[in-house]
């Protein structure tokens, strides 16, 4: 912590009366004299004695891993991104009270030392409680058996454990000298989480844990601000800060005028559930809400929420979360570019930046232009200019901005760094399309599988026992996704078919019947709960009910998140009600208990050759060499020297060249977990499909770091009957690259810099023109044009065709400037198409190419 000459810190707030009336001159004061820390005013962070207006991209160390660090930091600073923010995961750092691990994906200080090697800020939200569609919100199960515990209120047990927690997280990183008050990149922190959602819930209890909690983080002393988000009552000095989508419309502003501006969290995307389609948010609308909540909110921070999602490794998801998070962010789940959004909001954080001085030190003017329309001016008093020119309407305008006539599309915003010329719109995408692909690099087929068949216990395979149904949760206390309810039922009459009946609060259910399977059932995410209602056959006797009750994640969101309820809450056979029947519990799964996915776990049980037929709750595991008499029985199925050929370099599991991300194909399967050399890749729920008919995640993220060059482990566990051998590993391919530029959009915001500088106008005109320009990903080059047409073509990169007006020299002129080349640039222009294809029509180029 940075310190005064004196050697004092100090932290000084002053209000008073002339001060609230020139806001933009207060500030607080949090770190030293020195100039050296993170402050604040109504304007802006400022860092280090210095307004910034930044950016910010959401990236999650653990939803990554430590190799994938510096890439995907390194991607988001090219991005335009200044900081990099990340939530701190409770119940990953503190699974034990207690005990604390910091290694690996949970090595939150090398995280942040690999953001300050980049050259950028971190903002760290400590919550605790994060939500963050991740097991619990992040707090530890253990908290739930703490005595007397009321989650997230003014409740003294819990605030305890959250302020032991917060105090050892910020020690840590004071410790590190990670705080900008030390001279390090964090400048933000973060206490709580979206509280106002369930403050009303606690009553009483609500208000004093608001400022107690805005008290205990303030009274750590890192010497930066802390924020609140969605909390509009957070008490002084701490800043509170808006969530949405639609900030620039929806954020009712800072609740003191000496707090800046801040999105903590801009949705790129929003998460996907098992059963749902994919949230596909544009770029365009990204940026217009960005330069809206810029322009109307005056705005000077956004974070991206999510810049790179990552993967929910693991158990780690939330309930009925998919395993791939926040897939359509600007980095995709592998961290490659998610184009045009990733390149369009670089454009719109360059267009920004150059009107940072107006922005920062000007005054702000608002002029109506028309319906729906509008300029927001920003001036300093030595006339440096900047306009945004504000299309709110469901039609494209043509508007009267001193003087000037600009054509502003429908739902766009222009920004006009020096009140004359458009840099960008937010409308207009002058970046390039990409398309990802998966390419199977390694089958399964030829490997040598063997299977598990799980024990299906009964009443006399277990130790806990109950008069009643217990409770999911608070029984498996998070050591499992899997809870067994087993009973015994005396038929005494002869053989017969009678109906089971379950109501369930869990996920999933299955249902054995003197070991023999019985049927399935699954809830939804937005359901509460489901029921299953099976024919069954009791033999005369006695007879074994097993039910395997499932949770796929744990909640977290909600008041009195402790008091949540899982698991069976009746159950019944041709309507008689069992519930308060002796019942007998087992945690977990045998595989689980034995860790069969491990080396040293995999001898515990008695593995058999995979048979021709499956049953449910099932492991598989590959083997890493086919034996002799596997070998002769594929080759006696084909020509032997072919199934040589196919053997070669496939007798092993091992990891693919090159340094493509890699993902398994599970497209084959149901219902699981997996684990590669004893990593959990995460659940997987390939059956549970769309509206559309089709799995809300096919492929599931293997990081290269969790393989070995050869020799490697696969182990899957499957609920239900899916076919292991169809399995394979893909490559993770950006294959093709598209441009779609019309002479009406603006060239990209560097040439709108370059031509700045220059002195002569007319080398300005020339140099900004739109441009198609493409790039492949490293290593590669564009080896194909598939498409290009200079004229109307009609669509889009998704699907296009030429149109009425066409260019005979458009693929000619393309392949000469773009094959055999990692990136290219072909100008919008008459003369370097040779010639007008049609002339008084505004022409459009558009090109795809293929990457290899």
């Amino acid at each position: 912590m940075a310190k005064s000459e004196s050697g004092i810190m100090i932290i000084i707030c002053i209000y008073s009366a002339y001060l609230l009336l020139t806001a933009p001159l207060f500030h607080c004061v949090l770190g030293g004299n020195d100039g050296i820390g993170a402050t604040y005013d109504g304007r802006s962070l400022i860092v280090n004695g210095e307004h910034k207006l930044l950016f910010s991209g959401s990236i999650h160390y653990p939803r990554s891993t430590p190799d994938m660090w510096p890439s995907l930091i390194a991607k988001a600073k090219e991005g335009g991104i200044d900081v990099i923010q990340t939530y701190v995961f409770w119940n990953l750092h503190e699974p034990q009270q207690g005990t604390y691990e910091f290694s690996g994906r949970r090595d939150i200080v090398r995280f942040v030392k690999e953001i300050q090697a980049q050259g950028l800020y971190a903002c760290l939200r400590i919550g605790p409680f994060i939500e963050a569609e991740w097991s619990y919100g992040g707090l530890p199960f253990w908290l739930h058996d703490v005595l007397g515990i009321v989650y997230r209120s003014d409740n003294e047990p819990f605030k305890l454990h959250m302020q032991n927690f917060t105090t050892k997280i910020v020690n840590m990183m004071k410790s590190e000298g990670l705080y900008a008050s030390q001279g390090g990149p964090i400048i933000l922190s973060q206490i709580e989480n979206e509280y106002t959602l369930v403050e009303a819930a606690f009553g009483e209890k609500g208000p004093p844990y608001v400022q107690w909690a805005a008290k205990m983080a303030v009274s750590l002393q890192t010497g930066v601000p802390w924020s609140m988000c969605k909390q509009n009552d957070a008490p002084d000095p701490v800043i509170n800060t808006c969530n949405g989508m639609r900030c620039g419309e929806t954020f009712t502003g800072p609740n003191s005028p000496n707090k800046p501006s801040i999105w903590t969290e801009n949705w790129t995307s929003f998460y996907q559930t098992y059963g749902e389609e994919p949230y596909i948010r544009s770029a365009e609308e990204i940026a217009f809400h960005v330069a809206l909540f810029i322009a109307a909110k005056n705005g000077t921070y956004v974070n991206y929420y999510m810049y790179h999602g990552g993967t929910n490794f693991g158990r780690s998801a939330s309930a009925f979360m998919i395993t791939g998070y926040y897939d359509q962010s600007p980095l995709d789940e592998y961290g490659l570019t998610r184009e045009p959004k990733w390149g369009h909001l670089k454009e719109l954080h360059a267009a920004v930046k150059l009107c940072s001085t107006p922005l920062l030190t000007g005054t702000k003017s608002n002029f109506s232009l028309g319906q729906s329309v509008e300029a927001i001016v920003f001036k300093t008093e030595s006339n440096e200019c900047a306009a945004f020119l504000v299309n709110r309407g469901a039609i494209d305008s043509n508007v009267l901005f001193q003087n000037v006539t600009y054509e502003l599309p429908l739902g766009s915003i222009s920004i006009l760094p020096d009140c004359k010329n458009v840099a960008f719109n937010t409308r207009r995408v002058s970046v390039q399309h990409n398309t990802r692909s998966m390419m199977a690099v390694q089958k399964f087929d030829l490997l040598e599988w063997e299977e598990f068949k799980e024990p299906i216990p009964n009443i006399d395979d277990t130790e806990l026992r109950a008069n009643e149904l217990l409770e999911h949760m608070g029984t498996t206390k998070d050591r499992s996704d899997y809870l067994w309810y087993t009973f015994r039922v005396q038929q005494d009459s002869p053989d017969s078919q009678q109906t089971l009946e379950v109501d369930s609060r869990a996920h999933a259910l299955h249902a054995f019947v003197n070991g023999d399977y019985a049927g399935s059932a699954h809830g939804i995410y937005k359901e509460k709960g489901f029921s299953l209602a099976k024919n069954i056959t009791l033999r005369n006797g006695i007879n074994n009910i097993s039910l395997l009750s499932v949770m796929v994640g744990l909640p977290d969101s909600g008041a009195f998140l402790e008091t949540r309820v899982a698991g069976l809450r009746r159950v019944g056979i041709q309507g008689e009600d069992f519930s308060e029947q002796h019942w007998g519990y087992k945690v977990g799964l045998s595989g689980e208990q034995s860790q069969i996915f491990l080396d040293t776990g995999s001898s515990n049980v008695q593995w058999s050759r995979l048979g021709n037929s499956s049953q449910p709750l099932t492991w598989y595991k590959v083997l890493p060499i086919i034996n002799s008499n596997y070998l002769e029985f594929k080759c006696s199925l084909t020509d032997l020297c072919h199934c040589h050929s196919l053997l070669i370099g496939q007798t092993q599991f091992d990891a693919p060249p090159g340094d493509d991300p890699i993902a398994l194909n599970l497209g084959s399967m149901g219902k699981g977990a997996v684990w590669v050399n004893g990593r959990g890749i995460g659940r997987y729920w390939v059956s549970f499909l769309t509206p559309k008919g089709e799995p809300s995640q096919k492929w599931y993220n293997v990081p290269r770091s969790f393989l070995k060059p050869t020799d490697n482990q696969l182990v899957i566990l499957e609920e239900e009957t899916g076919n292991p051998v169809e399995i394979s590993l893909d490559s993770v391919l950006i294959t093709k690259t598209c441009g779609q530029v019309s002479e009406s959009h603006y060239p990209l915001v560097a040439s709108w810099m370059g031509a700045k500088k220059q002195k002569v106008r007319r080398v300005k005109n020339r140099t900004r023109r739109p441009k198609v320009q493409l790039s492949c990903p490293s290593k590669k080059k564009i080896s194909n044009i598939l498409f290009a047409s200079f004229g109307t073509p009609s669509g889009d990169c998704q699907s296009y065709a030429i149109g009425l007006c066409h260019s005979p020299n458009s693929r000619a002129i393309v392949e000469h400037a773009c094959l055999g080349r990692a990136k290219c640039s072909i100008p919008i222009s008459n003369l370097n198409f040779r010639g007008d294809p049609c002339p008084h029509v505004t022409k459009t180029l558009l090109v795809d190419a293929q990457c290899t």
